[in-house]
């Protein structure tokens, strides 16, 4: 099987309110998260048909990225990234995911803008 042409979409900035972390406070009062995607995909049979049905539905998609970032709380945003990566992946023509958490409300005592975590999870390949 040869490697298939990807292009990539690119959604940033996708803001969710969850309840993860190691602390019994984040869990209890939930923080903003903001999630970035980028998929690769190959956009050349939505390119010729113009049909939303021959590409990935962004919209729809982020509805179901919001919707895992905000269901059961976990203590890393490693698992919550990979959480996100594995709805990502539930749709067969995205053939990787680049998934970038933020937590910029993380407690640290610190002045510090951001603490992002990005992962990267490719389509498993089967015989």
């Amino acid at each position: 099987m040869s490697e298939r042409t990807t292009d990539e979409l690119t959604v940033t900035g996708i803001e969710c309110f969850g309840h993860h972390g190691v602390f019994e406070f984040e869990r209890r009062e939930g923080q903003v998260f903001v999630i970035d995607l980028v998929l690769g995909i190959d956009t050349a049979p939505a390119a010729a048909s113009d049909d939303l049905h021959d590409t990935v539905d962004y919209g729809s998609l982020v509805a179901s990225v919001k919707a895992a970032v905000e269901k059961d709380p976990v203590d890393l945003i490693e698992t919550l990234a990979q959480r996100i990566s594995d709805v990502c992946l539930l749709d067969d023509r995205v053939q990787w995911a680049r998934v970038t958490v933020h937590k910029p409300d993380a407690p640290i005592d610190a002045t510090f803008s951001d603490v992002t975590l990005t992962i990267t999870r490719k389509r498993e390949v089967r015989p």
